[in-house]
């Protein structure tokens, strides 16, 4: 089981630079990148804040692929 963040489709979405989300939520922009493309796993206090950044649910920042049984 992997969770695939949506940060970026939201974000992108939404027309919100990486540089404004950044700004919004205290989060570096470099981060934030590392986020999006898969490269760190996020806490839930970093999930938390860029959900509220976004005016999202939680649950919409995020999707778990399952490898078939």
């Amino acid at each position: 089981m992997k969770v695939i963040f949506l940060i970026k489709q939201i974000r992108k979405k939404e027309n919100m630079t990486l540089k404004r989300l950044s700004q919004k939520t205290g989060i570096s922009t470099s981060h934030l990148n590392d986020i999006e493309n898969n490269l760190k796993q996020p806490s839930f206090e970093i999930i938390f804040r860029i959900s509220q950044a976004l005016q999202v649910e939680l649950n919409q920042l995020y999707e778990i692929e399952r490898k078939p049984p």
